[in-house]
Parts: C-alpha cells; structure tokens; sequence
C-alpha cells in the first residue's frame, strides 16, 4: 500500500491511528491471494488500472484475465471511472482535525467493540477444512446413481482453481462435512483451452497437464469420500480479435469487442470434443460434467442472441446450432467415459429452444432444469414471474415441470437446480435459516420425480441445517415435514432447544415469504445491508450487477414501485425482528458441546435481519430525498440514518466475532467490519453537517 502512494508504511499505519481505526492486521500469503476481488473491488472508484494492478502484484495479463474469466467480474464492477494517481502528503492540520473527530465518532458509536479482536479475514475456512476427531460414517450412495446431490465448494477461487494445488477447493476435512449433510458431488468451472493441448489452436492448452493432474488428484481424494467432481462447461470462450488473425475462418458473433469461435464451423466442434475426451481421459475418476449453452458470456454466435453479425449462424436455426455444441460435448465425454454423467442445463433457453432440443438429446443426458423458474407470485399487489435464485418462492414452477415433460418424454433423466442455502435474495450469510421453506421444496420435488439435485451456483456451498433437511428428505422419503424438521432441530441444538427451534424456523419462514421477488435482486443492497452508504444527494451513477449498489433505488426496485419495495422490506424485517426472540432463546437451551454452532446461527439470523431492515431504511431515505423536502421529512431523513449508524454498530460486532459474514465464494467479502465504520463517519457527517 505505501509503495503505491510513495509513502512509508508508518506514514499509513499512523493515519489509521490518528482516525482510531483497529490496528491493521498482518496479512497471511493464503489471505493475500484470497483478497483479491475485495481489493479490487475497493480501489475501483479511487486508483487508476495501473495502480490497482501494482497492490496486487499482478502482471496487466493476469488482471485483464480475471476481470474476463472470473465469473463476470468485469460486468460486476461496471464501467471504470477515470482516476487520477494517489500520491501520499503529509496532512494539513485540517486533515489532523479532521481524523480526530473520525475518532472521536468511532470510540463514542463503537466503544470498546472497536478493538474487538474477533476472526481474522476468511477464518471460517480453517474451521470448514478440520479434520473431525471421529468423521461420522459416510452412507452418502455413488455419485452416479440416481440421488446425486452436488454443489459448489463454500470458499473455492473461481477464476483458474486448478493452477494452484495448494489453493484446493475440496480438502478433506470440508468433503468430511459435505458427505454428512448428504453430498456426493461438487463442481468447479474450468475453461476447456485451458485444459488440453490443440494441434489445430497452439495457442491452447499451456500448463494443461498440471491442471489435469491437479484434478486428478482433487478427483481421486474426492471419491474416497463417496463424492464424485463434476466440471461446468460454458463453451467455447470468446477471444479478442488478434486470435483470428491467424484463425480467420472461424470468426462468429461479436459483442463487446471478443468474438466468438463459430461452433458452426466443423473445427471448432471436433476441438470441443476433442479436449473434453482428453479431460476425460486423463482424469477417468471425474463423475461428469454440465454445460450451460446460453449464458451471460459470449460462447456460441446465439448465446447472447448475436448471430446477426456471423455470416454462418445468421442464416441457421438458434436450436440447430445449440444443439450441435451439446453434441460435441457429449461425444467428447462418452468418447472416453460410458459412466460419467452429461448434464445439459436449460438455463437461458426460451420455450423454442426448449421444444427443439429436449427431444433430440441422446438418450443417456440427464437434463437439469431451475426448480422455481417462472413461478408465478403476487406480493405486495403486484403480479410477478420468478426468474431464479428463489428460496422465498417455494418451486417448481411451470417452465421447470413443462421441461421435465419433454426430456422423460425422450427417455432422459431430470433433475432440479436449486439454492437450498441462500440466493441472491440474501447471499451475504452463508445460508437464510427458513427451514420450513427448504423443506416444502423437498416435498413438492419429491413429488415432481427428479432424481437429482445441484444444489447451488457459486453461492451455497456451506454445510448447513438446510442440507441436512434436505438429506433427510433423501434418505427417508416418506417421512414429513414436521418429521423431518423434528429431528435436524434436536440434532443440532438439542432436545430442550427443539420447540423453540422450530418455531423461529416458522417464522423466519413466513417473514421471507414476504421478500419482494422482482426487485433487481442483483443490484438492490441487500448483499451490501448497511454497508452501502447513503448518499445525501443524487449522485447519477448507475448499480452495478452484485457489487455496487450505489443509490440507484429505482433501479433496484424491479417490477416495483420504490414504495412497495420499502414497505415490503419493513414487513420482512418487521417479521424477522419478531421471530429473532424466539431463537435467541432457543440458543440459551442449547447444550454446551453443540453452543459454538448455535451462537454462529444465531448471529446468520441476526445479520439476516439487519440487512432486511437497512433495505427498507435506504429506499425510505432516497424516496424522502427525491420529495419535496419539509421539516418532517428532514426530522425523517435523520432518524434513518440515525437507524443506519445502531445497525452498522450492531453488525460492525458480528462481522468483526465471524468471519464467514458477509462473504460469498464468486464475489468474496461484499464487506469487512472497516466498511461499517466508514457507514458510521459517513451516516455523522450527514447528521451533523447535511441533514440540518
């Protein structure tokens, strides 16, 4: 950091003191290389490209790399504003002032919880990768029979995890604690150039052979825990222009200055097959693969429905093309694998493709469909369709079972995507404590006859009470609900604890179906919760998609009026709020042995509702803003933020005691405790200088 302004590492850490800030940790290499994205993320407003790139410690290659491969994190980051060079000076007595009174803010709003000692950034990881004393028996069935349940690791990095083995997203001690929950697959993405060579494209395939035997390896452990590795597909990647300079005949659609590899073009589906043989191949234990053939990147000329700007694809059927991708894949994998699995996901398919392409797939797909995809649902008035990433809307909808239709139909498999954890509803906790909810869907699937689950994107992975739900929906079938709930509640918190258990996980429940599905799930703050500062006047900057919220409250509104956002927020937390009690004496009848677990629990539920209530404060506070401003409406404006400042004291307190607060694996820390105490300062400057 000091060599980057040109200052002294005392120059920095002396500041930190003057404004009262807790002393600045001594960073491990393991938390160095896991910080990068909330590095990033951090300094996006404030340095320039070059600057960023120096406190990394990246080369511009590897930069350019992440913000392409990691899971859209340049679409995440928006557009990046021109900033000027930060060059450190000595402060002005002004400035001296200045962070004495930041100080002077912080010691009077936090006390003695400023120098909360606490856990230290990504902690939580040691804790998920122990080894337990006596592993509990794994009775989890073989990964390829019909009850596979798999998900993405907790804590895994997104961009290029095979590189690195001592970076390894699946360790033993956390397959230990995902076989328990009933797990028997995981997944991790990797980019298929990068994992085998090419005579046809040289530019491919570098260090592919230590990706491979790192994956086999992962592979090999993995299966000693009766859980089976499953690769995602999103094929063929994009690429710059200059690749098609010395591969001109297979240029496709463009958007956003990549273009595509024209899978149109023979090449280019014998390279897919080819390099998913070769995976396969050199990496026999994997339980399979899934592919998603119309998403967000650019891959073929039709998935971002470009095919105008490919002299080939402009004048072919989107199905007929699509298809073609799913058979290469497909002949790639059985080309050295009869057993493994090929999942095709209809995810982004529209109803046209889906009628074209679910009756041609080989018969031994197994086809995966979102559960809650365009479930129909009114809150607060208003009329709305389910897009995904639903646990307040309980599936399956109509898209989903009318998908299920067609593939059993052709003889094929199905099977449900779901986020039994947490979604972008609320992904700032590991998971969202509605047990009820949980439960219902594993019951309404049962009843569908999938016979599998993935069980999450990125975010979900953690081995929580949900999964155990949703295990013991697996393993005793006709067992029901208060069944079910019954046991996992003694199991977890004891026999005492257990009435008082189940009656939050009801209201929590009914608290969360008030959530206003069709907000902008991606944008409104309800990943960021008081983190998210208010802005006293419009600044005009737009969200972005997951990271900055900003205060573009309109935007986050959805199919909403801001109103009805607010005031569905206010009955979510207002329900929250009435159900947190109830745990909290729950967790007082908890035995000492299950006592850390529970007090962990207690604080996901707490945050849940902090978050709940800092929405619904944000929108009321823009929507009094954007008014006609009167005495009552500023006496208004000054409460919420007032409001602001004892929710980021309160979860100043939580993130600083778990560090699994706040963090998600594709998007890491959407906060740290240093951020709330900037929503502090900020929240005192409003009131004492703005608001008045």
């Amino acid at each position: 950091m000091a060599e980057v302004v040109h200052a002294g590492p005392n120059d920095l850490l002396a500041l930190g003191r003057e404004m009262g800030l807790p002393a600045k940790p001594q960073l491990t290499t393991d938390q160095l290389r896991r910080i990068y994205i909330l590095t990033i993320r951090q300094n996006w407003h404030l340095l320039p490209v070059p600057q960023i790139i120096q406190l990394l410690g990246w080369t511009a290659e590897k930069f350019e790399f992440t913000l392409k491969e990691d899971d859209f994190l340049n679409i995440k980051l928006g557009p990046k504003p021109d900033c000027r060079p930060i060059v450190f000076a000595q402060p002005a007595p002004a400035e001296r002032r200045r962070a004495a009174e930041i100080r002077a803010t912080l010691e009077k709003a936090v006390g003695d919880d400023l120098n909360l000692t606490g856990e230290p950034a990504f902690h939580f990881i040691q804790s998920l990768i122990r080894r337990e004393p006596s592993p509990q028996t794994r009775t989890a069935p073989s990964p390829n029979q019909h009850s596979l349940r798999y998900l993405y690791s907790y804590f895994a990095l997104y961009g290029d995890p095979l590189i690195e083995s001592d970076l390894d997203p699946f360790p033993d001690g956390y397959l230990e604690k995902l076989a328990a929950v009933g797990v028997n697959g995981v997944w991790l993405q990797c980019v298929l150039n990068q994992m085998a060579p090419s005579p046809v494209f040289p530019e491919f395939g570098r260090q592919s052979d230590v990706r491979l035997a790192n994956l086999r390896k992962m592979a090999q452990r993995a299966r000693s825990h009766n859980i089976a590795v499953y690769l995602y597909l999103n094929e063929p990647r994009a690429m710059l222009p200059q690749f098609y300079e010395k591969h001109p005949g297979i240029r496709g659609a463009e958007s956003g200055g990549y273009y595509a590899m024209c899978t149109s073009v023979p090449a280019v589906r014998r390279w897919i097959s080819d390099s998913v043989a070769h995976v396969f191949e050199k990496v026999p234990e994997l339980g399979g693969l899934f592919s998603i053939t119309m998403s967000e990147n650019l891959t073929n000329c039709f998935s971002q429905e470009h095919p105008d700007s490919c002299p080939r694809c402009s004048k072919r059927p989107a199905w007929q093309a699509v298809g073609e991708v799913l058979d290469a894949i497909h002949a790639g994998v059985r080309r050295s694998s009869r057993e493994a699995d090929v999942i095709v996901w209809d995810w982004g398919w529209n109803d046209d493709l889906s009628r074209h392409l679910i009756p041609r797939l080989p018969s031994d797909t197994r086809f995966l469909s979102v559960s809650e995809w365009a479930m129909p649902l009114e809150r607060g008035g208003v009329k709305t369709n389910v897009g995904e990433y639903s646990i307040s809307a309980v599936g399956p909808g109509p898209r989903a079972r009318a998908n299920w239709s067609l593939a059993r139909a052709a003889g094929l498999s199905t099977m449900a995507k779901v986020q039994f954890n947490n979604t972008w509803e609320i992904s700032a906790v590991p998971y969202i404590p509605v047990a009820n909810l949980i439960a219902r869907h594993c019951i309404n699937l049962r009843r569908s006859g999938v016979s599998g689950l993935m069980m999450s994107w990125t975010l979900g992975g953690y081995p929580s009470p949900n999964l155990e739900i949703a295990k013991e929906f697996s393993s005793s079938p006709a067992d029901s609900e208060a069944d079910v709930l019954g046991r996992v509640a003694s199991r977890r918190y004891g026999d005492r604890a257990r009435p008082l258990v189940l009656e939050a996980w009801r209201k929590f429940s009914e608290a969360f179906e008030q959530f206003p599905y069709s907000v902008d799930i991606y944008t409104i703050p309800t990943q960021h919760g008081p983190a998210n500062l208010l802005r006293a006047s419009p600044t005009g900057v737009s969200s972005s998609m997951i990271l900055f919220p900003q205060d573009d409250y309109k935007h986050w509104s959805g199919e909403y009026s801001p109103i009805i956002v607010r005031d569905q927020f206010i009955k979510v937390a207002a329900l929250w709020e009435q159900a947190l009690p109830v745990f909290r004496q729950a967790i007082e009848l908890v035995p000492a042995a299950l006592r850390p677990a529970a007090l962990e629990d207690l604080a996901i539920a707490s945050v849940c509702g902090i978050h709940f209530r800092s929405v619904a404060n944000q929108v009321e506070f823009y929507l009094l803003r954007d008014g006609r401003r009167t005495p009552d409406t500023l006496a208004r404006m000054r409460a919420v933020a007032g409001q602001e400042i004892d929710l980021s004291r309160r979860l100043y307190e939580l993130a600083r005691r778990y560090s699994v607060i706040a963090f998600e694996a594709s998007n890491h820390y959407f906060y740290r405790p240093a951020d709330l105490l900037e929503k502090i300062v900020s929240c005192r400057y409003l009131l004492d200088q703005v608001l008045v």
